[in-house]
Parts: structure tokens; sequence; C-alpha cells
């Protein structure tokens, strides 16, 4: 089944869930990191279901559209990025699940930083941290960096996307301020 994605584009989504397939073998559950309306999400879902896994996954997001920007942030590009925009319900989420025959994944509401590591499963094997501004990122990647587990990959979209600059400002700090151990854990993928 193919779900039409509106922010993430067919070719990165086709990435997504080929890289999620390597990582069924990994200890741990599948985390998406902004979920907006579920698509990447039905499509990683899908892909648990017809594997015949019995990893988890679970969803983070404010379903309250985007946060205010930081100056990280700024760009002409991305004048359209603001505040409320992209903004759908939880249960506008759950509804699609249900719709499309799969099972309602885990569904966490809030800001990242308002989670704590008790919010997230023991140990994860594939992230895709959707977050669009520096602080969101820069949150996520608090937030699960512990939490990887050995041989997992973590994609990040939108680095390098001239309209969401402080993604990529915020992954090159991340990367510059871990050790190489840390950094061997998982695989770290951006998508432009």
């Amino acid at each position: 089944m193919a779900f039409k994605n509106d922010q993430v584009s067919e070719k990165e989504t086709e990435f997504i869930i080929r890289t999620a397939r390597e990582c069924l073998g990994v200890p741990g559950d599948f985390v998406e990191l902004g979920c907006y309306k579920g698509d990447t999400s039905l499509a990683l879902a899908e892909l648990l279901k017809n594997s015949g896994s019995d990893k988890k996954l679970w969803l983070y997001d404010s379903f309250e559209g985007l946060p205010e920007k930081s100056l990280n942030d700024e760009s002409v590009l991305g004048k359209d990025f603001k505040s409320g925009e992209l903004m759908v319900t939880k249960r506008e989420v759950k509804e699609r699940f249900l719709r499309a025959g799969l099972k309602v994944p885990i569904i966490k509401k809030g800001w990242f930083n308002d989670f704590s590591f008790d919010d997230l499963p023991e140990k994860i094997t594939f992230c895709f941290l959707d977050g669009d501004f520096y602080e969101s990122i820069r949150d996520g990647l608090k937030l699960i960096e512990n939490k990887m587990s050995d041989g997992s990959i973590l994609i990040v979209h939108d680095y390098g996307n001239p309209a969401l600059p402080g993604v990529k400002k915020v992954v090159d700090e991340w990367i510059s301020t871990r050790s190489l151990q840390v950094l061997e854990t998982c695989a770290i993928i951006s998508l432009d």
C-alpha cells in the first residue's frame, strides 16, 4: 500500500523504509519524532506488519504545528514556516491508522523538550527525526542519544534544506561535540 506524503518526498519515503528494514534485526523499537499527519508513520507501521516484527512504533508530536523559530532558523527561503503551521490532531493520526487497517502506534503528545527518557522505549533501533527547527532537533537528539542500540540508524530530515538552516547547524554541532564512541553506536543519515 502506498501512502501519499506531502512533507517527505516519495524518494525519501522509499529510502526511509529501505533503511528501517535494515534495523529489523537490531534490538529496540521504531521511533518517529515529528509525525505530522502520520504519512511516514503509516509506511513504517506497514513495514513492521509485513515483516511480522514484534517491534513497536512510537510517535511523538506536539500536535500544535510548528513551534516558534529561533534566530538559528531564520532564512528568506523559510518564511512560510511559521508557528502553528502544519498542525494536525492526535485523533486525525489515529484515525488514519484505523482506516488503513494498521495497528495504532504508541502516540505521545508534547513538544520534544516536554518528554523525559522514561517516555521513550527502553531501546531504539530506528529513529526518524523531523523537527524542522534548531531547538526541536536539538531536543530530539538529546532525548534519544542514550537510547539508540548498537547498529541502530537515525535519519534527520531537512539537513541541508536552505529553508530550514537550523537543522544542519544543530546536527553539525551535535556531531562535533560527541565522542567517536557515541557516533559509532548508530549510523546518522541526513535527508535534504
